[in-house]
């Protein structure tokens, strides 16, 4: 606390995200990470931007950027908007979009930060509960609002709307911005860019963190009618106008334009999901239906926080939620067929028998 501190800050309670922890032989599975690494091509292409031009300012405009995820979509230039990061997309979307006279409707248990945007910016939100199988209802959002924005496949659950929920949630609000936030999807749910012709009020947001395995190079982007990304330029531009570097600017078209490479490591996660899900049940753990690179399970006879420092003890790292309704829950992270192997050792060890 200092006396210094505008009331903005006095008022906020930061995103608090997953431990970036440094421990000997950790088997990290607590932050959705890609297991595996990017795209070659993708280093490659980063590795080659590196040099004297880094003394120049990078395009304000991301055009290599628009131009490469136009290109994967079937859009125009106009149509995309580029941050550093999906969480910055989210941030002046909040910022430039979601905030009007009329609350906007979110889920009760989604995407923590979309709290925390809130607070930052002063929007009036209504959380809509999740029904009794942990399931986004859209009938639910049928409600007068200002803005609706859902994750899908939803976080942390892991549960995805089919195309046509999602179709019928922006059909139903066509003077309200609908924003449907696809980090995960790539991992089985069904995307709402193929809407995007057919809507004016439909922002779609992603993420190169997740399936391009570039967490830590921090590119998001979002697609949308060429007047909702309008706004979120001047919105970027009243913030920082030179987002991404030249290096992050050659990473990501490079991974955007080798679709070959993340279908294969997507699939291969896919694959480790359903194995890991279906040793987690024989463990008689409850596993919601996962569309995403991790899990969210529980287990009926035990604690889910035990469980959680069983496992640290083990160095194995998996994320816990304090939150009601879920408290008993575990996300855990898609690793490697190893990585999750000795995950379900781990928990053999942890668990009585008999």
């Amino acid at each position: 606390m200092s006396r210094f501190w505008s009331d903005v800050v006095h008022g906020l309670t930061p995103y608090t995200p997953g431990e970036q922890v440094q421990m000997p032989g950790l088997v990290k599975l607590n932050t959705n990470e890609n297991p595996y690494g990017p795209s070659p091509k993708a280093i490659a292409a980063m590795q080659a931007a590196v040099g004297d031009q880094l003394r120049k300012y990078s395009d304000p405009g991301n055009a290599v950027v628009k131009d490469a995820v136009a290109r994967r979509f079937g859009l125009t230039r106009e149509q995309v908007f580029i941050g550093n990061s999906s969480d910055e997309v989210l941030a002046h979307t909040f910022h430039a979009l979601l905030k009007h006279q009329l609350p906007l409707l979110c889920p009760d248990i989604s995407y923590s930060f979309y709290p925390t945007y809130c607070s930052l910016y002063g929007i009036t939100a209504v959380q809509v509960p999740l029904n009794e199988r942990f399931e986004i209802d859209v009938e639910d959002y049928r409600q007068p609002c200002g803005a609706i924005i859902i994750a899908n496949p939803n976080a942390p659950t892991g549960i995805a709307l089919p195309l046509e929920r999602i179709e019928a949630l922006v059909a139903a609000h066509p003077e309200q911005v609908v924003v449907i936030d696809e980090a995960y999807v790539d991992f089985g749910g069904q995307s709402a860019i193929a809407l995007l012709g057919r809507y004016d009020n439909l922002l779609v947001i992603h993420t190169l963190s997740k399936s391009r395995s570039l967490a830590g190079l921090r590119v998001g982007y979002a697609v949308g009618h060429p007047d909702l990304i309008a706004g979120l330029e001047r919105v970027k531009n009243s913030f920082n106008c030179y987002p991404l570097g030249q290096v992050a600017q050659a990473g990501a078209v490079a991974a955007l334009d080798d679709l070959a490479y993340m279908e294969q490591t997507s699939q291969a996660i896919i694959a480790t999901r359903a194995w890991l899900a279906a040793q987690m049940q024989a463990l008689g753990f409850e596993v919601l239906p996962s569309a995403a690179n991790f899990i969210f399970t529980r287990h009926p006879g035990h604690d889910a926080a035990q469980l959680a420092a069983g496992l640290r003890e083990r160095a194995i790292l998996v994320r816990h939620f304090k939150q009601p309704r879920i408290d008993q829950f575990l996300r855990i992270s898609i690793g490697t067929d190893e990585e999750c192997a000795k995950l379900v050792d781990a928990l053999k060890a942890i668990l009585p028998t008999g």
